[in-house]
């Protein structure tokens, strides 16, 4: 009996697991009926309703949409309607619209590109056209007529001043032509007395002897007001001016400029060795340039150097001097430039860099800096195409601030917008806001 209990209860449990299998069994072939998948292993559409139908569907088609989009646009669009690569955006304008708008439109072409060098520099008064105006004799200061600033015509009176040594010096004048006069007519009578046989030779020699002694004396005078600045026409009106005038040193302008210094004053009394005014003229001015040993081998006379103006636009000279020595405190060499200041921008005494160009070098393609622009993270052209200015990624090399070699992305030979290239920019950008979108 013991032995027969242990048998009777393993075939129980043997049992009992056969049937728990078959029911499993059961079960997961129902659910495999039920599930979309076993259609589809099949080749069998399942039984089901029409709203089984629309749940099934709904997630493997969403799936399929999304998966689309993440793997791009499709082929020959770029997700908004608009052909892909093989087709770039254009800003068409008419020639209208290019005059309207100050659109130049060039061809690419190769040009010459300078090499430069900065050099620090002083904008100076040109000493060619700086005058210091000082009185050729001593006097004393009753009028001033111009100051500091003031603008001044050439031959134009700055100042008054009277003067007892110049009072000498025209009386002087005045006293020989008298005497110059008297010996004249002294001589014409023994001269005919001489030749009537009435007086001796030796009288007729007097004459013409104090004759002679007369002019010296007369163009010796004459000369000293030459000397003081007057000119002959003055002095022939000399004998006819009034006596009060005869003191009258009048101090004038030698030509048209800018009062820079006044040193005259209301009853000084000023001599020839003192400036009464310095007269400036400031349309054009110098630049001295300080030459590093090091860039001496390279700056040469008569290459261009040229100034930043404060509005950012250049102010260009020549090279006209370089000093063959250096500065023993500086240690460098001076050179000379003379600048256009028509405009007055260019103040002396002012630093400055100097940029001059020392060589030059050609570039296969150039175009001026106007016609750069940055389109979506590039540096572009705006290039002439059938659908219009298009803008075209380039590679930049070198620069001479004026133009910029193109290494890459233009070819010589094509259209492209050399100024105005901004105005194409915001076409550009406003037709692309138009789309509802940005490219």
């Amino acid at each position: 009996m013991t032995r027969i209990l242990p048998t009777i209860t393993a075939l129980v449990m043997i049992g009992g697991a056969i049937a728990l299998g078959s029911f499993a069994d059961l079960a997961n072939a129902d659910d495999t009926l039920r599930t979309p998948a076993s259609a589809g292993d099949s080749g069998q559409p399942p039984d089901h309703d029409d709203n089984d139908a629309g749940h099934a569907h709904d997630k493997p088609h969403d799936e399929r949409a999304v998966g689309k989009t993440s793997h791009g646009p499709a082929e020959g669009t770029d997700g908004h309607g608009h052909q892909d690569e093989g087709h770039a955006e254009g800003v068409k304008l008419s020639p209208e619209q290019l005059r309207e708008f100050g659109i130049g439109v060039g061809t690419a072409e190769p040009g010459a590109l300078d090499v430069f060098i900065d050099l620090p520099a002083e904008i100076a008064f040109n000493g060619d056209r700086l005058a210091h105006v000082t009185p050729r004799v001593p006097g004393v200061v009753i009028k001033v007529d111009k100051s500091l600033g003031d603008p001044v015509r050439a031959d134009e009176r700055l100042a008054l001043m009277q003067s007892r040594e110049l009072a000498e010096a025209k009386a002087d004048y005045l006293a020989d032509r008298e005497r110059l006069t008297l010996a004249r007519a002294i001589f014409e009578r023994e001269s005919g007395l001489w030749r009537a046989k009435v007086t001796s030779e030796q009288e007729y020699l007097q004459a013409k002897q104090a004759l002679a002694e007369a002019e010296i004396e007369k163009r010796s005078s004459e000369q000293k007001l030459h000397a003081l600045g007057f000119d002959d026409a003055y002095i022939e009106r000399l004998p006819r001016q009034p006596e009060a005038e005869l003191t009258i040193v009048p101090l004038r302008a030698p030509f048209q400029g800018v009062v820079v210094e006044r040193h005259a004053t209301l009853g000084e009394r000023i001599g020839e060795d003192t400036a009464a005014f310095v007269v400036a003229d400031l349309s054009s001015v110098w630049l001295n340039i300080s030459i590093y040993p090091k860039d001496l081998g390279r700056v040469t006379v008569g290459q261009k150097v040229s100034v930043a103006l404060p509005d950012g636009s250049p102010a260009i000279g020549q090279i006209r001097f370089i000093a063959p020595n250096v500065g023993e405190e500086t240690r460098t060499a001076r050179a000379l430039a003379v600048l256009d200041n028509t405009g007055g921008r260019l103040r002396p005494g002012s630093f400055v860099t100097a940029r001059i160009a020392v060589d030059s070098q050609t570039a296969r393609v150039r175009v001026p800096k106007t016609a750069l622009q940055t389109h979506e993270g590039e540096t572009v052209v705006f290039v002439a195409a059938d659908e219009g200015f298009v803008p075209r990624p380039i590679k930049t090399g070198s620069s001479d601030g004026d133009f910029v070699e193109i290494v890459d992305g233009l070819q010589k030979g094509e259209r492209y917008a050399q100024t105005g290239a901004f105005t194409l920019k915001a076409q550009l950008a406003k037709a692309s806001f138009g789309d509802g979108h940005a490219h």
